[in-house]
């Protein structure tokens, strides 16, 4: 599947703690809500389960159209025919993973920094995930939140497509497409919703772009 910017408008996150067992239902809800792509995310699975999981989420959301990934795990990405895969900076090679997804697949990187950004430049990437914006507690690890203006930096020292995470709600539509993002990614903001569907859709209320 070919990258398109309107796949980064509303990027759903999962989490394998507030989905819980309920994680395929909590996708199918946000996507009829509005959700525009999918990246699942669990470190602490395994393998083989992440398989298992992209298969059930890919069948879920079948003629959709919405573009489903993998975080860092090439290997189930691979396995399981996903859209694609997000890698972090401390997860191998743009290259290296190019190669392990083959051609036609989407790739997505996380950037902390501006500097980060432009050594993107040329690699081959598809997008970039920039933040943290705001601290977030669902990735204990996280860099320093780069704010508004830092988003806006990294955003205008970027060659591909730019989607904003970390801390983001329905209120920071306004400012991430200020500052020059394609959209946002989110987390708990749908996946620890009770109704993710609504809470997805709050995020285009007096959206007209």
């Amino acid at each position: 599947m070919e990258l398109r910017r309107d796949h980064l408008r509303l990027y759903l996150v999962t989490d394998p703690v507030l989905c819980g067992a309920r994680l395929v239902e909590t996708v199918q809800a946000a996507v009829a809500g509005g959700v525009t792509m999918v990246q699942l995310r669990d470190k602490t699975g395994g393998t083989a389960a992440l398989v298992a999981q992209t298969r059930a989420v890919m069948a879920a959301l079948a003629g959709t159209g919405v573009p489903v990934v993998v975080n860092d795990d090439i290997e189930a990405a691979v396995a399981a025919g996903a859209d694609g895969a997000h890698i972090g900076q401390g997860d191998g090679s743009v290259a290296e993973a190019r190669g392990r997804l083959g051609a036609g697949k989407i790739l997505g990187l996380s950037c902390e920094s501006v500097d980060l950004v432009r050594a993107a430049r040329g690699t081959g990437v598809d997008y970039l995930g920039l933040g943290p914006v705001f601290a977030t507690a669902t990735k204990g690890d996280h860099k320093t939140p780069i704010g508004f203006d830092g988003l806006a930096a990294m955003v205008a020292a970027a060659e591909v497509p730019c989607v904003a995470i970390g801390g983001l709600g329905s209120d920071h539509v306004g400012p991430v497409r200020g500052a020059g993002a394609d959209g946002l990614a989110v987390v708990s903001a749908i996946c620890g919703r009770d109704d993710p569907g609504a809470a997805a859709r709050a995020f285009f209320e007096g959206d007209d772009t």
